[in-house]
């Protein structure tokens, strides 16, 4: 294989492998999947807004006529970041205390609660 071929299936595999890992910025700080809450609060500083999610019971109908209930413990917990005007809302999901994912919730406004500490 020539030297070319090479550079261009790893970086085709580094660009896979990084799929579902993230890092949210604020300020000059960073945090990503697997965080605790108390390193997001230490290095982001306080979120602009809390909020309590997941469902008692969540019920799914299966390839069967039978419904399943599956229990969620509700201690999943989504924390906003709005990020200013220049930016977005960000919303980190926290479950069991460990941040597992993060999504954007619109365009931010005002100034940003992203600075970091």
């Amino acid at each position: 294989m020539s030297r070319i071929q090479i550079s261009v299936l790893v970086f085709i595999i580094l660009c896979l492998a990084a799929g579902n890992a993230f890092s949210f910025r604020c300020g000059a700080g960073m945090v990503s999947t697997g965080d605790s809450k108390a390193r997001v609060l230490i290095v982001c500083g306080k979120p602009t807004a809390k909020e309590k999610a997941g469902e008692k019971n969540k019920t799914s109908a299966g390839a069967t006529k039978n419904k399943k209930t599956k229990k969620s413990s509700g201690k999943a917990e989504v924390w906003y970041y709005n990020c200013g005007s220049q930016d977005y809302i960000y919303a980190l999901t926290f479950e069991n205390g460990v941040l597992k994912k993060e999504d954007t919730e619109g365009r931010g406004s005002g100034k940003s609660n992203c600075l970091g500490k």
